[in-house]
């Protein structure tokens, strides 16, 4: 089972591995028991205890804290990053920023101002541990965990987020999700040859096709392979016909080389899919 272990929040967090487990019993963080009955952490819930750690640097009386907690938790955004998170003081306001969006989970005068890429910093230290050879624990690790850790590393350490990655296919070539991810992350840093040799191998995935596709698409458009980048976009919209963005992108290259009748066909599907056009 995925997740961090209580000791290692403990050490990540400066938390008292007894008060870690405490949140848990009293349901203040939503961790899950492991297969030994052992407590087990997602990235969220060491946002919450971040959170938690500073309100008790603070000082904040321990009923209120727990009520902030609860409220917070209840609020920040779920099943999808954290990255654009923030929680801060303003005047007596505890405030949570999420893009553009603000929201105030405990009224009062809370110390607390981090950034949640701060916590992904904190866990980057964990994997470089367990990614070193002889470390007593890293046979028990799979590839699954070393994937889900590089997602969790990416808001705030993409280097090691992108080492994450490549443990997790050395430890499983074939996982599909380390390839995509990695492929991003290598686009990003414009290794562009490295980045469509991830995207590739993620095809072989069915679940993972049409994102792959696309995303290959977009390296092979950045290559000027214009024709290569048609037929990915092709790909991706066979396997997902509500993809907008490949429908967009087929549209402009289509219109590029003067097939301007199914440039159309492809911006008439964006209108239908109600995203309009980005023109």
């Amino acid at each position: 089972m995925w997740g961090y272990r209580a000791r290692d929040v403990s050490r990540l967090l400066g938390l008292p591995e007894p008060e870690v487990r405490r949140y848990a019993r009293e349901g203040l963080v939503p961790a899950r028991r492991g297969a030994r009955g052992e407590w087990r952490f997602s990235f969220q819930d060491l946002v919450l205890l971040r959170a938690a750690a500073e309100l008790a640097r603070a000082r904040i009386p321990a009923a209120r804290l727990r009520r902030a907690l609860r409220r917070l938790r209840e609020q920040l955004p779920a099943d999808r990053s954290l990255a654009g998170v923030h929680v801060s003081a303003a005047g007596d306001q505890v405030v949570v920023r999420d893009g553009g969006a603000a929201w105030q989970p405990e009224s009062g005068q809370l110390l607390i101002d981090f950034d949640v890429r701060d916590v992904a910093r904190r866990v980057a230290p964990l994997v470089r541990s367990a990614g070193r050879d002889g470390d007593r624990e890293a046979p028990a690790r799979g590839a699954g965990e070393f994937y889900e850790w590089g997602c969790d590393l990416e808001p705030g350490a993409p280097e090691e987020a992108l080492a994450a990655y490549q443990r997790a296919l050395e430890l499983d070539p074939g996982h599909a999700g380390a390839h995509l991810n990695l492929g991003r992350l290598l686009h990003e840093h414009a290794d562009l040859a490295g980045a469509e040799r991830h995207y590739r191998q993620a095809l072989a995935a069915p679940e993972q096709v049409a994102l792959a596709a696309f995303n290959l698409g977009v390296v092979l458009e950045d290559q000027g392979r214009a024709d290569e980048a048609l037929g990915a976009y092709q790909q991706a919209l066979a396997a997902d016909p509500g993809l907008a963005d490949a429908h967009y992108n087929a549209a402009l290259l289509l219109e590029a080389t003067g097939r301007r009748a199914e440039a159309l066909g492809h911006l008439g599907a964006v209108r239908k899919l109600g995203l309009g056009s980005r023109g």
